[in-house]
């Protein structure tokens, strides 16, 4: 035997108990294949995203006033504007109406009469 291998077995059979005990022991892989985490609770979804909420707005009969909208959505006026434009007219087809009331412009979806 060559004088490395006979060093490598002389150490570890100096070792104590104590000191073999001390080691951690490797966990059996059936343990850590076998096991998932437990799940936690989710927490509740968003009652409704932004864009949900202008369309509930602008389904309204009388419709809503861009204040609203923004005060909703916490958007400024040229985001409010560019979602019914681009979203809610060109993406999703939506049939918007502007109106000139005694309170300002006002918008709405037109089946919403």
């Amino acid at each position: 035997m060559s004088k490395a291998k006979s060093k490598r077995i002389e150490t570890a059979e100096s070792e104590t108990p104590k000191q073999r005990a001390a080691k951690p022991a490797a966990a059996p892989v059936e343990i850590i294949i076998g096991k998932s985490k437990p799940k936690l609770p989710q927490p509740p979804a968003p009652a409704a995203s932004k864009q949900q909420i202008l369309i509930s707005l602008l389904k309204r009969p009388k419709g809503a006033a861009i204040e609203e909208l923004m005060e909703a959505t916490g958007w400024q006026r040229h985001s409010v504007h560019g979602t019914m434009s681009g979203v809610l007219k060109k993406r999703l087809g939506l049939p918007l109406i502007t109106e000139y009331g005694e309170h300002g412009r006002t918008y709405r979806i037109a089946d919403a009469r």
